[in-house]
């Protein structure tokens, strides 16, 4: 199993052809995200990577961001077939299934490599391409833009409250899994698209953020390395926070149900590699 490394690039140097032109998917889950959406797609848009494609992933927002997400959708594809896609979901399941969903969507469309971020415009696009140009030259299986190595920080607007309760949760996971990571729940994360194939997504069992801890911990047991990279974490654009009870109650249960779970077998090229071994 490779060692999770950690990696403090601050370097914002253009990217060279070759990377630059690699196929990106930047999956984003919404729900009442109408202030945030038009924005946010104008910035993912503006990034030097032209094969990139936004998958907007909606759950039925009261708020219409789901029509606007239409309508930007196509906007974009007039200019470019494939540069936006919406995923209209009826159901609000949470956001690890949305998360889910899109993932598989990217996969579905050829992506190479997997962005997943918020909808609110607290994780910055402009991080897009440092991103890319780590995971492949690190040659890792995801890369985490974490708040909590050199050089990360948070937005002045969080309170003091919602700081301690974020770095309880990494120690409190830490302890449990130990996944030496120090943003072991942040949310801002690019994939290698053969990490994800060989996790089973549909066997996923969190609904709510805590997807970010189970999601860590399989990319581990398949003995993939995990880089850490700077980012500075905005306070959301507008709209409100959807973190309830459930949600922190699960994220609570879920170490403890990942580290006394069966292993489970990788699927797809890991397991066949595996048996040939």
């Amino acid at each position: 199993m490779k060692n999770i490394a950690r990696s403090y690039v601050t370097d914002a140097s253009p990217l060279p052809a070759p990377w630059r032109d690699a196929h990106v998917a930047v999956v984003v889950p919404t729900y009442d995200e109408a202030g945030n959406i038009a924005e946010l797609t104008r910035r993912v848009h503006a990034l030097d990577l032209p094969n990139l494609t936004l998958i907007i992933v909606d759950d039925d927002s009261p708020d219409g961001t789901g029509a606007i997400a239409d309508d930007l959708a196509r906007r974009a594809n007039a200019d470019r077939p494939g540069r936006m896609a919406v995923v209209h979901r009826k159901v609000k399941e949470g956001i690890g299934r949305a998360y889910v969903a899109g993932l598989k969507e990217a996969l579905r469309r050829g992506a190479d490599f997997v962005v997943q971020m918020d909808g609110d415009l607290s994780h910055r696009p402009e991080y897009i391409p440092r991103m890319l140009g780590t995971i492949m030259s690190a040659q890792a299986g995801v890369v985490i833009g974490s708040r909590y190595v050199s050089g990360g920080s948070l937005s002045a607007d969080w309170g003091r409250h919602r700081r301690l309760l974020s770095r309880f949760a990494g120690i409190y996971v830490n302890a449990i899994l130990k996944l030496p990571l120090r943003d072991v729940t942040g949310g801002f994360k690019m994939w290698r698209r053969e990490v994800l194939k060989n996790i089973d997504l549909d066997a996923i069992r969190s609904d709510g953020y805590s997807f970010q801890v189970e999601m860590n911990h399989l990319c581990r047991q398949l003995g993939q390395s995990i880089v850490e990279i700077p980012i500075h974490f905005e306070e959301r654009n507008s709209g409100s926070s959807k973190i309830s009870f459930a949600v922190q109650f699960e994220s609570m249960l879920t170490p403890l149900a990942l580290r006394f779970a069966t292993r489970r077998e990788p699927v797809g090229e890991a397991r066949a590699a595996r048996s040939m071994g």
